[in-house]
């Protein structure tokens, strides 16, 4: 058991938002934290959202999509919620020193309109959720 903060970061499907931001928290953050990510179903990790990481040089090719692990969750340092309904549906947290957060973000698989326009909604996700955790890191947690 690491004695490093434990973001774990949830979203419906864990197929894309968790996944983007597990991948940016490891590449920004380095070894200062244990990073997870779950969802409230497994979906599959999604194709685009590997190849927009790809583009920004990080390879989550190898994440697995997982189920929220309750045991995970009550001992994490930060749960951070990447959609509403994850927030919503998130299962309750027992343990009072977790410190939960909601980041919401819209769901790249459900972009409509040609390739390029559905791949331009994932990049602006990737981006946006780069920036939030960028500002995590400058708030020093």
């Amino acid at each position: 058991m690491s004695n490093k903060p434990l973001v774990y970061f949830l979203c419906t499907g864990n197929s894309c938002r968790s996944q983007m931001a597990d991948g940016l928290l490891h590449a920004l953050g380095g070894d200062r934290y244990d990073v997870r990510s779950a969802g409230l179903e497994a979906h599959g990790l999604n194709p685009r959202a590997v190849k927009v990481m790809q583009e920004a040089g990080l390879d989550i090719s190898s994440h697995t999509s997982d189920v929220i692990d309750p045991e995970l969750l009550n001992r994490a340092t930060y749960v951070i919620t990447l959609c509403g309904h994850a927030d919503e549906h998130c299962p309750v947290i027992t343990n009072p020193e977790v410190v939960k957060w909601h980041w919401g973000f819209d769901d790249p698989a459900k972009a409509v309109g040609s390739e390029d326009e559905i791949m331009n909604q994932f990049r602006t996700v990737r981006d946006a959720i780069k920036a939030r955790i960028s500002l995590f890191l400058q708030q020093g947690h």
